[in-house]
C-alpha cells in the first residue's frame, strides 16, 4: 500500500469485561501504521467492570452513553471519529494482526464504499460453537467477491458513504438486522461492497444452545422489521438464500399443527411431510461441513439449523405483529 488512510476503529461494548482486553490488545498490535490510526470504544451504558477495564487500557477512546443498542453506539462512535475510513468489530472479536491493513488495501477505487471479512474462532472447544462457525465459513467460501451485504463484526466503510446514508438505523434497537438495513442503503446509493476471507477476526461463538435459540427467535423478530423496509431482499443475499427464508415459515406450518396433528390421518401425514421437508432442508448445509471439514460430529449441525428455523419462526411471528407482514407498509407498530 502506497499510502496509508486515516483510520477510525470503532468498537461498541455492552457488558464486555470478560474480552474485550483480549481484543483491544489484538487492535493496538495492528501492523497498520499507529500515526494513522484511532481506536474509539463505545461502553453502550455497560453495568459490569467494562468501564474499569476501558480505563485501565491506554491508546484508546472511550465515550460512555446510556444504553442505546449497538447500532447507536457505532453511530456515536464514527461520528466522533476523523478517519476517512471508519473500521467496525465488536467487543467479542480478537483481530488478526493484519486485519485492518486486509481490509482498507481493497479500497482501490472511490466507489467502492465497503469491505467486509470473516469470522475465526477462539472457542473452538464447543460442538455447538464449531457448528455455527464452520456454517458461516461454509457460507463465506461462497460468497463472491462483490455483494450487497456485509456483516458489522468485521467491516470498513468509506467515511463518505455512512455520511450520505445517515450511518445505522438506530431504531434496530438489538443487534440484528442493523448491518443488513446499512448494507443494503449504502449498496443502493451506488457503492460497491466487496467481500474478501484474507481479514480476519477470531470471535467467541455461543456455547449455550439456550441462549442461542433465544438469540435466534430475536434475529426472526427483527428481520420482519428490516423486510419492511427492503421487501426486495426476502428473496436473499449475498450470505443468506431464498431456502434459509423458507425454513420459519415451513417451521411455523409445524408449530401450527402440532396440536392437532394426531385429529386425523391427513393432519398427520401433513405434519410428518412438513417435518420431513424441514430436516430435508438442513442436509446439503451439514453434508457440506462435514465434508469439508472431514468431522462427522458437525452433523450435529443439522440438529442445531432445524431447531434454530422453530425459534426463528417464534421471532417471526412477534415480528410480523409488531411491524406487520413485510412489504404491506407495516401493520402494527414501528
Amino acid at each position: 500500500m502506497e499510502t496509508y488512510p486515516t483510520i477510525t476503529i470503532v468498537i461498541p461494548a455492552y457488558n464486555a469485561a470478560s474480552i474485550i482486553a483480549t481484543g483491544l490488545r489484538a487492535i493496538l498490535a495492528q501492523d497498520y501504521p499507529h500515526d494513522r490510526m484511532e481506536v474509539v470504544v463505545v461502553d453502550d451504558g455497560s453495568t459490569d467492570n467494562t468501564p474499569k477495564i476501558l480505563a485501565s487500557i491506554e491508546g484508546i477512546r472511550v465515550i460512555r452513553q446510556a444504553n442505546a443498542g449497538p447500532a447507536r453506539a457505532r453511530n456515536t462512535g464514527w461520528k466522533n471519529g476523523t478517519g476517512e475510513i471508519v473500521l467496525f468489530t465488536d467487543s467479542d472479536c480478537i483481530p488478526a494482526s493484519d486485519w485492518a491493513r486486509r481490509l482498507v488495501e481493497k479500497f482501490t477505487a472511490p466507489d467502492i464504499g465497503g469491505v467486509g471479512g470473516t469470522y475465526g474462532i477462539h472457542n473452538s472447544g464447543s460442538l455447538l460453537a464449531r457448528c455455527i462457525h464452520e456454517e458461516i465459513i461454509e457460507r463465506h467460501l461462497r460468497m463472491p467477491e462483490e455483494v450487497n451485504f456485509l456483516g458489522s463484526f468485521n467491516l470498513a466503510y468509506r467515511r463518505a458513504a455512512l455520511e450520505a446514508t445517515g450511518g445505522f438505523d438506530e431504531t434496530f434497537q438489538n443487534a440484528s438486522g442493523e448491518d443488513n438495513d446499512l448494507s443494503y442503503r449504502i449498496n443502493k446509493a451506488g457503492y460497491r461492497l466487496l467481500f474478501t476471507n484474507d481479514a480476519r477476526v477470531d470471535h467467541v461463538h455461543p456455547q449455550e444452545f439456550g441462549k442461542y435459540l433465544r438469540t435466534q427467535s430475536r434475529h426472526g423478530y427483527w428481520r420482519m422489521k428490516l423486510y419492511q423496509t427492503h421487501p426486495d431482499m426476502m428473496r436473499g443475499d449475498a450470505y443468506s438464500s431464498l431456502v434459509d427464508y423458507a425454513q420459519p415459515p415451513l417451521a411455523l406450518l409445524v408449530l401450527l399443527l402440532l396440536p392437532f396433528f394426531w385429529l386425523h390421518p391427513f393432519l398427520s401425514g401433513m405434519f410428518a411431510l412438513l417435518v420431513g421437508m424441514e430436516l430435508l432442508l438442513q442436509l446439503p448445509m451439514t453434508l457440506s461441513v462435514v465434508s469439508r471439514c472431514g468431522d462427522w460430529r458437525l452433523l450435529a449441525l443439522a440438529g442445531v439449523t432445524f431447531l434454530r428455523s422453530f425459534a426463528r419462526s417464534i421471532g417471526m411471528t412477534r415480528g410480523i405483529l409488531e411491524f406487520g407482514f413485510p412489504g404491506t407498509g407495516g401493520g402494527g407498530k414501528k
